[in-house]
């Protein structure tokens, strides 16, 4: 057993549904278990760039997180601009970016942490293993309602967001149906079709575009033409947003951000995916074309039960991962077992949908079209 007494938890990135699950399976373990004291680490790594004197870091006691795991959002907040080598500072209206490590690692110090648990995605996850070659003691907890982190089967989260992706879809049906329309329901995902592929095949949709089958509008045209006459017909088509014609670019806001090293920082955003594909079906289906983008309604609301029992079991196992001396590692669910892997073997490599998988198998067999 490592000898650890002071350990600081933050939950880095966007919110995910399932986020005070791990609070609480954390926290729960490691002060009731361990005896060790831990400390919540607020808005990502902005509670550790910014001076103590700003209180931005806090004990958590297990009175604090009883019952936390059924709540939407995070009890410690986050945040997706933090990044530490890379940290925003608007001056006259430019955003300039400052390397602030130095204050987490002073920080760090100042707190006398003996370990950190980071919760977060692919970019927490990147930016666990720079702390990691700096000699910080990390432990990992996958996050994402993507599901697009390699080495995990679901990230907690996902769950939660097909559910109310899928509840949309049941909605916009008889809307659909009573005015014959067209309704197109954009999805967030980014580059991966976790969630509009299995919300599309839930809801019963008539078409379901992801990125990694990149579409043909006359393949959408015909789906919709063949389900009947302009009065006697509907379609609902979940859109990813990552998804894109054929031979076209992905449909996005604005420029890469980068430093003056080069560093890319933040990635345009992904925008507009159903837009694009409403003023291509425009004049070629004798329907009226609706556009319904759910947003961030996926991330809000309380997690599922399924995320809710994942998150605590991250938690535990996060905490039972740090007494093993895990250092370095992620934990991550196997069916049914929780494991842990190597971060470094999760950073820049996305979990895709396979083309040709078994999911996407099914819906074509159930009638669904994909665009491709």
């Amino acid at each position: 057993m490592t000898r650890i007494k002071r350990v600081g938890i933050l939950t880095g990135g966007g919110d995910a549904p399932g986020l005070n699950s791990v609070i609480e399976g954390f926290v729960s373990r490691a002060t009731k278990e361990y005896r060790w004291t831990v400390f919540g680490i607020e808005d990502g790594f902005e509670g550790l760039i910014q001076p103590p004197s700003r209180k931005k870091v806090r004990i958590l006691k297990p009175e604090d997180v009883k019952g936390i795991a059924s709540l939407g959002g995070s009890i410690l907040g986050c945040s997706n601009i933090s990044n530490p080598w890379a940290y925003p500072i608007t001056k006259k209206g430019k955003v300039t970016y400052s390397n602030r490590i130095s204050s987490v690692l002073q920080n760090i110090k100042y707190y006398n942490f003996d370990a950190l648990v980071l919760v977060g995605g692919d970019g927490t996850m990147t930016q666990a293993k720079k702390l990691m070659d700096l000699g910080v003691k990390i432990v990992g907890v996958p996050k994402t309602i993507d599901n697009d982190l390699a080495a995990t089967d679901y990230t907690f989260g996902f769950d939660s967001a097909v559910a109310t992706a899928t509840w949309a879809i049941d909605k916009l049906h008889s809307t659909a149906h009573a005015h014959d329309r067209v309704i197109l329901c954009e999805v967030m995902g980014r580059y991966a079709g976790w969630i509009a592929l299995h919300a599309g095949i839930a809801g019963n949709a008539h078409c379901i575009l992801i990125p990694e089958i990149p579409y043909e509008v006359e393949r959408i045209i015909k789906k919709i033409k063949s389900l009947g006459g302009r009065f006697s017909s509907y379609a609902i088509i979940v859109v990813s947003e990552g998804a894109r014609q054929a031979g076209s670019q992905y449909s996005t806001q604005g420029e890469p951000v980068k430093t003056k090293n080069g560093e890319v920082v933040h990635l345009p955003r992904l925008k507009g995916a159903a837009e694009n594909l409403a003023k291509l079906l425009e004049g070629k289906i004798p329907h009226d074309i609706r556009i319904t983008v759910l947003g961030h309604i996926q991330r809000g609301g309380s997690p599922s039960p399924f995320d809710r029992i994942l998150g605590l079991r991250f938690g535990v196992a996060a905490a039972d991962l740090l007494v093993r001396g895990g250092f370095g590692r992620m934990v991550a669910l196997k069916t049914p077992n929780i494991v842990d892997v190597p971060i470094n073997e999760v950073i820049g490599k996305p979990k895709l949908v396979d083309p040709n998988g078994e999911l996407v198998k099914t819906a074509r067999a159930i009638g669904i079209e994909l665009g491709g």
